[in-house]
């Protein structure tokens, strides 16, 4: 039977959330149609929000539904995310943040296209957009099952329902609207859960001393929800640790928050305050799954099998809601769950949709277009991503299979990139990073995936006929991290050497660098001296920085060395056509 009540209560909180949405991006200054001021609003955060918005990064649906359920599952030991994504945001804060904020990049891939050009950019555009994509899927299907649940209703008409709302204030706010509602997301799911705690707690189901048996159906005490963790699964345990830290951080959602800081240090105190900020958002999560743990639930209205199945446990937090609490409490933990979906996955369509416009269609098809261009493509492809999130949601059973995967793409190929050219760019090259994108990617799917079905074609040491207990992935990122140094030099000496003639580099990264792209000379204190001879055909990312630079005007790694006056004998006319003072 549908819960009229319940039905009521959701359209109000997402007409709150559309409303909020709307005016926050009535926000942006008069008549401004700026890349700054729809994807990074302004570059103005204040620090409250800013805390709010780098939060809810990570806090969305799968992140409270899925802390409930390990916790029922395998216990607190197992609970890795809130912790890994807490150290994701510290170290993202010192490795990172300071670094990309004062080069005044827009958006994650900047940096990238700056030191590998526009179509190897456009390759390593393709984890990161799947990886924002899926989650938005992932965390739509978990919202529907959870409302289906609770209401009744049909899990197809949530998720579109959700995904209207989501796209609706993202189109007509970008960056301000986000955040903003970001604000009222966490508060609700904060208050939300809490609430709903004291009621559970009571229910007369629920009983710390007894013993159970678990979806392992082994029996155990309903006070050992810490869990334990067994020696043979050390390296594993390991590898999923070290996934969620690193594979954490290159995610255009977490950096659209760092770039959009008023200054760099701004950027990196919002990502440690955000790092507690996790871990306190997922007490509830932790406390309701302990609850689930002690619950008899064949003494409740729950009529489902016992112990609970695989599919159950996945649910654990919204039965406890459904089962535990009374029907106005049950409505206010739903209105969390649908919040910390939303807050998920409208930084997940607007950072997907940022990356497209300015990464894709400006610098491989439009180099030319036009601010208020590169707006509208970004607001169609907004739209375009809700929907392709949506129709994924509704139609594909394994999303979450297919989030884990490209969650693993972007730890094993994107983040040893990332690393390179921010710190370590004099080791970067194109061919160094076609080398580490294409040995990660291999290295990852040669442990296969056992959510998409996808079987290993190399056991690793540690196999169990089942899964990997190596820790498959972060040797593939390892792999990755070394080719990309490996290839860059070996490229170089190949070239540099003679052994290789100048025509054979055809990523013209080396020696066959473009006659219409050199520079005179090192550039003075508070200069950006840069060089084009035909229209442009890329542009530099920083243009941003403290007033316009020409856009069209990018460099290539290599350009340091022809400073340095190493391609003295190559015939080329050196112009200086262009000069730009910060």
């Amino acid at each position: 039977m549908i819960n009229i009540g319940g039905i009521i209560s959701i359209i109000f909180f997402y007409l709150l959330i559309l409303f909020v949405g709307i005016w926050a991006g009535r926000k942006r200054e008069s008549g401004s149609e700026s890349e700054e001021e729809v994807m990074l609003a302004g570059r103005n955060i204040g620090l409250f929000v800013g805390i709010f918005t780098m939060t809810a990064t990570w806090v969305g649906g799968g992140y409270i539904s899925g802390t409930a359920e390990e916790i029922y599952g395998k216990g607190l030991v197992w609970c890795q995310a809130p912790f890994g994504y807490a150290l994701s945001l510290i170290l993202g804060g010192l490795i990172f943040a300071n670094k990309m904020r004062k080069q005044g990049y827009v958006t994650m891939l900047d940096p990238l296209q700056d030191s590998f050009g526009g179509r190897m950019g456009g390759l390593l555009f393709i984890p990161a957009f799947l990886g924002e994509v899926f989650w938005s899927a992932a965390t739509l299907a978990a919202l529907g099952a959870t409302i289906s649940v609770l209401l009744s209703v049909e899990q197809e008409s949530s998720i579109i329902g959700s995904a209207c709302v989501a796209v609706a204030y993202t189109l007509f706010g970008g960056l301000y609207s986000v955040a903003y509602t970001d604000v009222l997301q966490l508060f609700c799911i904060f208050f939300g859960l809490w609430i709903s705690i004291p009621f559970a707690l009571q229910h007369e189901s629920v009983d710390f001393q007894r013993n159970f048996t678990g979806p392992d159906g082994i029996v155990h005490s309903a006070t050992d929800w810490v869990g334990s963790l067994d020696p043979d699964y050390y390296w594993q345990y390991l590898d999923y640790a070290l996934l969620l830290i690193f594979g954490g951080i290159p995610w255009q959602a977490y950096f659209q928050r760092v770039l959009s800081s008023k200054s760099a240090g701004r950027a990196q105190v919002l990502s440690y305050v955000a790092a507690f900020g996790c871990v306190i958002m997922a007490i509830p999560s932790v406390i309701i799954g302990a609850v689930a743990k002690a619950t008899a639930w064949n003494e409740t209205s729950y009529t489902g099998p016992v112990p609970l199945t695989d599919e159950q446990t996945r649910m654990v937090l919204p039965m406890v809601l459904q089962h535990l609490t009374p029907s106005f409490v049950s409505f206010c933990g739903l209105g969390a769950v649908s919040a910390a979906t939303m807050s998920s996955a409208d930084s997940s369509i607007l950072g997907a949709s940022s990356m497209f416009a300015r990464n894709v269609y400006r610098l491989i098809f439009r180099p030319r277009a036009s601010e208020h261009e590169i707006i509208w493509v970004m607001r169609i492809s907004i739209f375009v991503t809700g929907t392709l999130a949506t129709i994924m949601a509704l139609t594909i059973p394994t999303i979450y299979g297919l989030w884990y995967l490209c969650s693993d793409l972007v730890y094993v190929i994107l983040f040893p990139q990332l690393l390179g050219v921010v710190h370590f760019k004099r080791y970067c090259n194109t061919y160094g990073s076609l080398a580490s994108y294409i040995i990660g990617l291999l290295v990852r799917l040669s442990g296969g995936e056992p959510l998409m079905n996808m079987p290993a074609i190399i056991h690793y040491p540690g196999w169990n006929g089942e899964e990997q207990l190596f820790p498959f992935r972060t040797l593939a990122m390892i792999l990755s991290l070394i080719s990309l140094a490996a290839f860059t030099q070996l490229s170089k000496w190949l070239f540099e050497n003679g052994i290789l003639a100048p025509h054979w580099d055809f990523l013209r990264c080396v020696v066959n660098i473009p006659e219409d792209v050199q520079q005179v000379r090192e550039p003075q204190e508070g200069e950006l001296t840069t060089m084009t001879s035909e229209a442009v055909k890329g542009y530099s990312s920083t243009e941003e920085v403290n007033g316009r630079v020409n856009p069209g005007l990018s460099l290539s790694p290599e350009d340091d060395d022809l400073r340095d006056g190493k391609y003295k004998n190559k015939k080329s006319s050196v112009e200086n056509v262009s000069q730009t003072n910060f």
